[in-house]
């Protein structure tokens, strides 16, 4: 009689990798490099234990939190928090600040005025999620590694 298979041992079983790593900012101008060198460290990390599916998505997410951080120092006056959280093969980026507003496209206006960062946070997140929060907001961002 042939022994049973274990399901503990079969080469199917599914890999969930998880981390976090959170800062807690002032809300001043040098916070926004601050958050994206922090960021680019995570990121580092992250890749020598799992390496990017694609060559693009450690820039992807760089871009997503230099644009949340910056929105949220030209909105949302005052402190602001950042949370990079990985779950399997996906970046989830979330802000949190004190402007209660929902982010909204704007028309983009390439002569400096700003109306970009929202399109390009959509364009690379395979989803993004504001949440209300008791005197303002976070906004999610899902950015795929």
């Amino acid at each position: 009689m042939a022994a049973e298979p274990n399901p503990l041992h079969s080469t199917g079983l599914l890999h969930t990798l998880s981390l976090e790593q959170a800062w807690h900012f002032e809300g001043v101008l040098s916070d926004l490099t601050e958050a994206r060198e922090g960021a680019a460290v995570f990121l580092y990390g992250l890749a020598r234990m799992q390496p990017p599916a694609s060559p693009d998505a450690h820039d992807d997410v760089l871009v997503v939190v230099t644009e949340l951080v910056s929105n949220a120092f030209a909105f949302a006056p005052g402190p602001f928090s950042l949370r990079l959280r990985v779950v399997a093969d996906t970046v989830q980026v979330s802000l949190s600040d004190t402007n209660p507003a929902a982010p909204h496209l704007r028309p983009a206006d390439f002569a400096g005025c700003g109306g970009v960062g929202w399109h390009l946070i959509n364009a690379l997140a395979e989803q993004t999620i504001t949440v209300p929060e008791g005197g303002g907001k976070t906004v999610h961002a899902f950015v795929p590694w």
